[in-house]
Protein backbone atom coordinates (compact mmCIF):
# COMPACT_ATOMS: atom_id res chain seq x y z
CA UNK A 1 0.00 0.00 0.00
CA UNK A 2 2.35 2.32 0.89
CA UNK A 3 5.11 1.60 -1.46
CA UNK A 4 2.96 2.64 -4.34
CA UNK A 5 3.56 6.52 -5.44
CA UNK A 6 -0.22 7.07 -5.35
CA UNK A 7 -0.84 6.84 -1.93
CA UNK A 8 1.90 9.35 -1.45
CA UNK A 9 0.18 11.61 -3.57
CA UNK A 10 -3.70 10.90 -1.77
CA UNK A 11 -1.66 11.08 1.42
CA UNK A 12 -0.28 14.76 0.45
CA UNK A 13 -3.73 15.46 -1.05
CA UNK A 14 -4.96 14.31 2.21
CA UNK A 15 -2.65 16.71 4.47
CA UNK A 16 -3.51 20.26 2.12
CA UNK A 17 -7.11 19.39 3.11
CA UNK A 18 -7.40 18.32 5.90
CA UNK A 19 -3.87 20.39 7.86
CA UNK A 20 -3.25 23.39 5.84
CA UNK A 21 -6.37 24.69 5.90
CA UNK A 22 -5.30 25.64 9.64
CA UNK A 23 -2.72 27.27 8.94
CA UNK A 24 -3.48 29.26 5.65
CA UNK A 25 -6.16 31.61 5.72
CA UNK A 26 -8.51 32.04 3.15
CA UNK A 27 -8.84 35.84 2.83
CA UNK A 28 -8.96 39.10 5.10
CA UNK A 29 -12.31 40.70 5.68
CA UNK A 30 -12.60 44.52 5.30
CA UNK A 31 -12.11 44.69 9.47
CA UNK A 32 -8.62 43.04 8.97
CA UNK A 33 -9.60 39.47 10.69
CA UNK A 34 -8.40 36.65 8.72
CA UNK A 35 -10.72 34.23 7.96
CA UNK A 36 -10.19 30.87 8.16
CA UNK A 37 -11.49 27.61 6.97
CA UNK A 38 -13.23 26.65 10.06
CA UNK A 39 -14.69 29.96 10.57
CA UNK A 40 -17.26 29.17 7.49
CA UNK A 41 -18.68 25.59 7.97
CA UNK A 42 -19.48 25.28 4.21
CA UNK A 43 -15.76 25.74 3.18
CA UNK A 44 -14.60 23.27 6.14
CA UNK A 45 -17.53 20.71 5.18
CA UNK A 46 -15.78 20.53 1.64
CA UNK A 47 -12.38 21.15 2.45
CA UNK A 48 -12.49 17.98 5.12
CA UNK A 49 -14.93 15.73 2.48
CA UNK A 50 -12.08 16.55 0.06
CA UNK A 51 -9.70 14.56 2.43
CA UNK A 52 -12.14 11.81 3.52
CA UNK A 53 -12.34 11.27 0.06
CA UNK A 54 -8.93 10.98 -0.38
CA UNK A 55 -8.16 8.91 2.48
CA UNK A 56 -11.23 6.47 1.73
CA UNK A 57 -8.93 5.97 -1.89
CA UNK A 58 -5.53 5.40 0.09
CA UNK A 59 -7.48 2.21 1.94
CA UNK A 60 -9.10 1.04 -1.68
CA UNK A 61 -5.67 -0.21 -2.90
CA UNK A 62 -7.22 -3.38 -3.66
CA UNK A 63 -9.85 -1.90 -6.01
CA UNK A 64 -7.94 0.55 -8.44
CA UNK A 65 -11.08 1.04 -10.17
CA UNK A 66 -13.16 2.38 -7.71
CA UNK A 67 -9.84 3.86 -6.36
CA UNK A 68 -9.68 6.05 -9.79
CA UNK A 69 -13.41 6.94 -9.54
CA UNK A 70 -12.69 8.56 -6.21
CA UNK A 71 -9.81 10.26 -7.39
CA UNK A 72 -11.92 12.20 -9.86
CA UNK A 73 -14.98 12.59 -7.57
CA UNK A 74 -13.03 14.18 -5.72
CA UNK A 75 -11.36 16.47 -8.30
CA UNK A 76 -14.88 17.80 -8.87
CA UNK A 77 -15.23 18.54 -5.37
CA UNK A 78 -12.12 20.66 -5.14
CA UNK A 79 -13.01 22.13 -8.42
CA UNK A 80 -16.35 23.03 -6.62
CA UNK A 81 -14.19 24.51 -3.90
CA UNK A 82 -12.82 26.77 -6.13
CA UNK A 83 -15.24 27.97 -7.43
CA UNK A 84 -16.87 29.11 -4.47
CA UNK A 85 -13.78 30.65 -3.82
CA UNK A 86 -13.87 32.63 -7.28
CA UNK A 87 -17.63 33.63 -6.49
CA UNK A 88 -16.63 34.81 -3.46
CA UNK A 89 -13.53 36.74 -4.23
CA UNK A 90 -15.20 38.30 -7.74
CA UNK A 91 -18.08 39.32 -6.04
CA UNK A 92 -17.88 43.26 -7.00
CA UNK A 93 -20.90 44.45 -5.65
CA UNK A 94 -18.91 47.77 -4.06
CA UNK A 95 -17.09 47.36 -1.17
CA UNK A 96 -16.55 43.35 -1.15
CA UNK A 97 -16.73 41.11 2.27
CA UNK A 98 -13.36 40.25 1.09
CA UNK A 99 -10.82 42.87 0.92
CA UNK A 100 -7.32 40.92 0.76
CA UNK A 101 -7.19 37.16 -0.64
CA UNK A 102 -5.18 34.71 1.02
CA UNK A 103 -3.31 31.30 0.27
CA UNK A 104 -5.68 29.47 1.33
CA UNK A 105 -7.91 30.11 -1.53
CA UNK A 106 -4.83 27.67 -3.99
CA UNK A 107 -5.56 24.76 -1.61
CA UNK A 108 -8.11 23.30 -3.83
CA UNK A 109 -5.55 23.65 -6.80
CA UNK A 110 -2.45 22.36 -4.83
CA UNK A 111 -4.77 19.05 -3.89
CA UNK A 112 -5.92 18.90 -7.46
CA UNK A 113 -2.32 18.67 -8.75
CA UNK A 114 -1.95 15.62 -6.11
CA UNK A 115 -5.02 14.15 -7.18
CA UNK A 116 -4.48 14.18 -11.01
CA UNK A 117 -1.06 12.63 -10.32
CA UNK A 118 -2.74 9.66 -7.99
CA UNK A 119 -4.71 8.97 -10.83
CA UNK A 120 -1.96 8.83 -13.25
CA UNK A 121 0.05 6.25 -11.30
CA UNK A 122 -3.35 4.53 -10.64
CA UNK A 123 -3.84 4.11 -14.55
CA UNK A 124 -0.79 3.24 -15.28
CA UNK A 125 -0.59 0.45 -12.56
CA UNK A 126 -4.39 -0.68 -13.94
CA UNK A 127 -2.73 -0.30 -17.50
CA UNK A 128 0.26 -2.77 -16.52
CA UNK A 129 -2.13 -5.59 -14.87
CA UNK A 130 -3.64 -5.40 -18.42
CA UNK A 131 -1.08 -5.93 -20.02
CA UNK A 132 -0.06 -8.59 -17.97
CA UNK A 133 -3.50 -10.49 -18.09
CA UNK A 134 -3.08 -10.23 -21.82
CA UNK A 135 0.69 -12.53 -21.46
CA UNK A 136 -1.34 -15.19 -19.33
Amino acid sequence: MLQRIQTVYLLLATGVSAGLIFVFHLWVNNAGVAVFAKDNLLYLGLFLGSALLSLVSVFRYNNRKSQFVLGRLNIILNFILLGFFVYQSLNVSGETYVSEKGIGMFLPIISIVFLVLANKAIKKDEDLVKSVDRLR
